[in-house]
């Protein structure tokens, strides 16, 4: 059953998102939640309605409820009782900690993905990384952040340890995104794309050196995007 849409209520930062389809609502309403959570389209600290989320989405409140209960457990919204929801405030330490942590957990990774695949070509993550520069260009930061998170996990998967992946996945989900749109417009976020289809030569190359040294690189050079700047490896 659809609830109607309330005439009034706080911006839930959601006015332009599709209708949801009635598959797997659960998991499209946490998409949805997620990704604008991840790109900063909810403001931290603000309360947002479960019942305004659920008819800006176009579903009932019960997968809305339950998909924010799913992104309570995994640290990205805060519960408050009888209001709804809030997505914590990140400090630049927090978000100077979590891409300490994915670099050990990336970058070291690389190896063992590169010898695995043993100089096999990977025409998925070529795809990805190019799609990746495609939405760069184009200033399409939902595309841009699905690929990349589709190419970042998806090379974790090849190794077959769901600890890992998941972990990743979390710290991914824990940051947020600040000024992405001013960056995109500037041209910054191309070099981000092109640092993927880099990537991806040296893993077909079976080069686990340089694998490892580009995605460290990488994930420095993303530490600066995710908080809304352009930043080199040499910034702290």
């Amino acid at each position: 059953m659809t609830i109607p849409r309330p005439s009034t209520g706080p911006s839930t930062g959601l006015a332009d998102s599709p209708k949801l389809k009635s598959v797997s609502l659960r998991e499209q309403a946490r998409e949805a939640v997620r990704t604008r959570i991840v790109l900063g389209q909810i403001e931290p600290g603000q309360v947002e309605s479960v019942i305004n989320v659920a008819a800006t989405l176009g579903v009932s409140v019960t997968p809305v409820r339950e998909a924010i209960m799913d992104l309570a457990n995994l640290g990205m919204v805060e519960i408050i009782r009888n209001r709804g929801f809030r997505v914590p405030e990140l400090t630049d330490h927090d978000l100077d900690e979590i891409f300490r942590i994915r670099t050990m957990l990336e970058a070291s990774a690389m190896a063992d993905v590169v010898q695995a695949l043993d100089g096999a070509p990977v025409p998925r993550f070529r795809q990805l990384a190019e799609q990746i520069t495609e939405a760069a260009r184009d200033g399409d930061l939902v595309s841009f952040l699905d690929r990349d998170r589709q190419f970042h996990l998806g090379l974790l998967e090849l190794l077959g340890n769901r600890r890992l992946v998941a972990m990743v996945g979390q710290l991914r989900d824990q940051a947020r995104m600040q000024g992405l749109q001013k960056l995109a417009d500037q041209g910054e976020l191309t070099q981000s794309g092109e640092e993927h289809i880099a990537i991806v030569d040296a893993i077909e190359t079976g080069d686990s050196e340089l694998a490892t040294e580009l995605m460290r690189k990488h994930l420095a050079h993303s530490r600066g995007i995710w908080a809304g700047r352009a930043e080199t490896e040499g910034d702290d």
